[in-house]
């Protein structure tokens, strides 16, 4: 892996990467859609970018596999 995908990233700069606005990163965080790399101590989350690119795919996933068994 390269250093800049494992550089942490705070939650704005990360949805700024994956063009998505920093709240719907943050829901997804706090409704456990999305699991961040860190949580720091003041509640802060850190993102790694290409983690989150594999979350959002697998999360794309289970809802097709839900919406094709209704």
């Amino acid at each position: 892996m390269s250093e800049r995908s494992e550089r942490l990233l705070g939650t704005g700069e990360a949805a700024r990467a994956l063009g998505i606005s920093p709240r719907t990163l943050a829901h997804y965080a706090q409704t456990g859609q999305l699991e961040p790399a860190l949580v720091l101590p003041s509640g802060y989350y850190k993102w790694n970018v290409d983690d989150i690119r594999r979350q959002l795919r697998e999360l794309r996933q289970r809802r097709r596999a839900a919406d094709d068994r209704e």
